[in-house]
């Protein structure tokens, strides 16, 4: 009956090809070590290595023997916490007698069966498309680079709310500037050896990171009365790489660069042990990179006391005094660097205390969350997560796809898409805060969430360089190069995370619309959060691309800043992923900065932002995505008419600078955006650094394949009918272009008055109702542009005798207007000098109930007025 199946159960005795292939393959990798007579049938073989605790282990770790031999709860590895009940249950599973595992059928690699072996057999989902994420078993530990030294413990921190506002810091003037003395005269307690740095890259990763024993970098100490501090940073999202101790209680620290480069050195996370309570501590940072900095104008370091998280629930507090940020005097003619300086008391003697430029989130905290979801039955019904690929050091980036079933194939199509993403920059972690209250949000019970499940297909990608965020780097991936540079990348390879979202992007465009995407960032020298987007050149939509910040402006007054955001599209900025997204058809393209500072607007004007703020924004993104799509167009008609208003304001104030006075009330409208606006030059950027010299080749030879396709395409010969039309053609422009000029010398010129440089010059009549801000038609569309009449040489006669009619037609006396006319919708416009009357919602209270809106597909048709 089943002849596949009868063939193989009478070759079971012979080898499997693929089982030979994969054990070389999975050996090669690290994945286990067991000899090949002692591992299970190959019915047990894919079963055990996916769920036995001590498989997992022995594939993480490679080589260590002594941490396969003991448990995870031994261990105390970081992950373990999140983990021990996943994997006593995964225990029990593989220590029962299961006809599952040895019934030799089970070779097939598409079939799946219940672990009790009842027949209800169902197909896999393809491994190499979408991994899937098991909830069943311990998540993948973090890989590192084969060169970090990584310590065994585990590394925790609890959420915590001041119950006051944290103000910023007030300078007085008299902070004290510390001389950088070095290491010549002070004494170096804290040094890591082996650090990449420029000139060397990437080559291979493990959990663990360095092979054999982890040695100490810190300085012993010599008894109970040694009060030298012990600092250590080889743990997730560290970065210290030196401690110079110049005085008893003044320390000067040295932040490890991104690995495999020699630069962007603003982010830090260390930890100091040993400390004394009654003491006044100093520490410099003393090789940062950015002249600029929110440390300038009143930010403080963050610090973490163990004790008092564990007695007091206190966690994450902003503390420091004497802070100043000032240039580093130097006379070796190389790049200047900057320091950071500030005094601390600690609460208590003999704690352990954590030093961090923000609040740290860390892969691990992300990978908690996300099997808390997995394993969440109401949850995991509408929030499928996914791989979406494997980064340069093979860890995993997550996917998530968040809608409510559908009920019809015709409903599930008429969902419109939103694209979120976060951490392409790896030290801006307050996109990772922001990221947890969207998700936090979107995945409630609300009502408001519900509706936007129904009306929306959210793909997210919460952090898009987990190798980056796993050895503490500021800006860049493991390729050494910033990813938000990269987004047109052809290296798949070498730039795996952006390159395959960019792609999962494009097949989502093929299938719906994609209604908003936005990426997550941080800013280091801005206060307030804002968005930078792109100017729409389309006058059908101008503007729109502004009211979805003006709108979030409004529902969070006191921390969003419309003010700050630019809207700017800078030739070094095509790279980034809101550009490059923007020009594959997202109208509204967004990244989102969040300072590291606070905010300087209403009621938490000069208070430094907590991770609650933070997380209350990703709340408002999605209230303001239920403004933005609301059936009820008020809204967005009242949004419209302020953005008008404002525009109107900039344009006056730019003539007032040149010293010209005129009214614009008829053509203010086809002023360019671009050359109003300014630069986002202060922008938390660096400048896009080439290719790595080892992959450069690489690019280059694919670039010049493309060209070479392209030459010989171009090159084909014509034919002899080609040519004739071609020459058809060329008479027949010539000939009308006659006609232009006889009807320009009997009156028929434009009269249109010529306009300041910056404001966009009407090419004819039509320009501002048809193809407005497009270049300038050939000559050979303007014949036939009105009803798509082609240029047939059959044709030819026929439009000469029109044309020639219509001249003969006309006399000289006849005036033509040449006044653009624009066809305008007065029920669409606001009241004059009306004022949104916009609710003020408080996190985390719902919205207001929309239950009447039954047929849930239908609101997001109402997009656009």
């Amino acid at each position: 009956m089943f002849p596949a199946l009868e063939r193989e159960l009478k070759q079971e005795a012979l080898p499997d090809p693929y089982e030979d292939f994969m054990y070389h393959h999975l050996q090669y990798y690290g994945y286990f070590k067991a000899q090949r007579g002692s591992l299970p049938d190959c019915a047990m073989h894919q079963h055990v290595w996916k769920h036995n605790p001590r498989y997992v282990l022995n594939d993480s770790f490679g080589e260590r023997d002594d941490l396969i031999s003991h448990t995870l709860q031994k261990e105390q590895l970081p992950w373990s916490t999140c983990l021990s009940s996943a994997v006593h249950k995964q225990r029990e599973a593989v220590s029962r007698d299961s006809l599952m595992l040895n019934s030799p059928l089970l070779r097939s690699k598409q079939l799946l069966y219940d672990e009790l072996d009842e027949v209800n057999p169902r197909l896999r989902e393809p491994q190499e498309l979408f991994a899937f994420f098991s909830t069943r078993g311990p998540l993948q530990a973090p890989r590192w680079p084969i060169e970090c030294e990584v310590i065994k413990e585990n590394i925790h921190h609890i959420e915590w709310v001041p119950p006051q506002p944290e103000y910023f810091y007030q300078p007085t003037g008299d902070e004290k500037v510390p001389e950088i003395v070095g290491e010549e005269k002070g004494t170096v307690v804290y040094q890591l050896d082996s650090v990449p740095t420029e000139g060397s890259y990437f080559t291979s990763s493990r959990v663990g990171g360095k092979r054999g024993s982890i040695k100490e970098c810190a300085v012993t100490l010599q008894g109970p009365e040694d009060n030298t501090l012990l600092f250590e940073s080889r743990f997730e999202s560290g970065n210290l790489q030196k401690a110079v101790r110049v005085d008893t209680y003044e320390y000067e620290l040295t932040l490890r660069t991104d690995l495999y480069t020699n630069k962007h050195t603003q982010w830090f996370y260390f930890r100091v042990q040993n400390t004394r309570k009654d003491a006044t501590y100093r520490f410099t940072i003393i090789n940062l990179l950015k002249p600029k900095s929110l440390y300038t104008v009143g930010m403080k370091p963050l610090m973490y006391s163990q004790l008092d998280a564990n007695i007091h629930n206190i966690g994450w507090r902003r503390e420091g005094n004497e802070i100043k940020y000032y240039k580093k005097n130097t006379d070796d003619g190389q790049q200047p660097f900057y320091c950071l300086t500030w005094t601390i008391q600690f609460p208590h003697d003999q704690d352990t205390c954590f030093f961090a430029h923000f609040y740290p989130y860390t892969y691990t905290n992300l990978q908690c969350y996300l099997l808390s979801v997995a394993n969440n039955p109401k949850q995991s019904q509408f929030c499928k997560l996914r791989t979406l690929c494997r980064s340069l050091a093979g860890n995993t980036v997550y996917l998530l796809t968040i809608t409510n079933p559908s009920q019809t194939p015709q409903e599930a199509a008429a969902k419109k898409a939103v694209v979120l993403s976060a951490r392409v920059h790896p030290g801006e972690s307050n996109g990772s805060w922001i990221m947890k209250g969207f998700l936090d949000f979107i995945l409630s019970n609300s009502p408001d969430a519900q509706l936007l499940r129904d009306i929306f297909v959210f793909k997210v990608v919460p952090m898009l360089n987990p190798d980056g965020v796993i050895v503490g780097n500021y800006r860049c991936s493991l390729a050494g190069r910033d990813l938000n540079r990269h987004y047109k990348t052809i290296l798949k390879e070498t730039f795996p995370c952006i390159w395959y979202t960019r792609h999962m992007i494009k097949r989502l465009l093929e299938a719906r619309e994609v209604l908003l995407y936005c990426d997550f960032h941080g800013h280091s020298r801005k206060n307030n959060i804002f968005l930078y987007g792109c100017n729409n050149n389309d006058r059908k939509y101008w503007l729109h691309e502004r009211v979805f910040p003006l709108m979030l402006s409004k529902n969070a007054p006191d921390k969003f800043s419309f003010h700050s955001c630019n809207f700017k599209v800078q030739k070094c900025k095509e790279g980034t992923g809101r550009v490059v997204m923007w020009r594959m058809g997202i109208l509204n393209s967004y990244t989102m900065e969040s300072t590291f500072g606070g905010s300087t607007l209403g009621s938490k004007r000069d208070t430094h932002f907590t991770v609650e703020d933070l997380k209350s924004l990703g709340y408002h993104v999605c209230d303001t995505l239920l403004d933005f799509c609301d059936p009820d167009q008020t809204k967005f008609t009242q949004c419209l008419a302020e953005l008008k208003a404002l525009l109107q304001q900039e344009i006056h104030k730019k003539l007032n600078e040149f010293g010209q006075d005129m009214d614009l009330e008829g053509s203010w409208s086809d002023i360019s955006l671009s050359a109003i606006e300014s630069s986002t030059s202060g922008s938390d950027s660096s400048l896009s650094d080439e290719l790595p010299v080892h992959l450069r080749n690489i690019a280059d030879e694919f670039n010049q394949k493309k060209k070479a396709l392209k030459k010989k395409k171009k090159k084909a010969l014509q034919t002899r009918k080609q040519r004739n039309e071609q020459y058809q053609k060329n008479n027949l422009m010539q000939e009308l272009k006659l006609t232009e000029e006889t009807l320009e010398r009997a009156g028929y010129a434009s009269t249109l008055q010529k306009q300041p440089t910056f404001l966009k010059n009407s090419e004819n009549s039509h320009s501002s109702t048809m193809k407005n801000e497009k270049p300038r038609l050939k000559e050979m569309q303007l014949i036939g542009r009105d009803k798509g009449t082609s240029l047939d040489p059959s044709m030819t006669t026929v439009i000469l005798t029109k044309n020639k009619e219509k001249m003969q037609s006309k006399k000289l006396g006849v005036t033509v207007s040449c006044t653009p006319k624009r066809s305008t919708n007065s029920s669409q416009e606001p009241v004059p000098g009306m004022k949104p009357n916009w609710p003020k919602n408080r996190y985390p209270v719902t919205k207001r109930g929309r239950a009447d809106m039954v047929v849930y597909p239908s609101l997001h048709i109402y997009t656009y007025p």
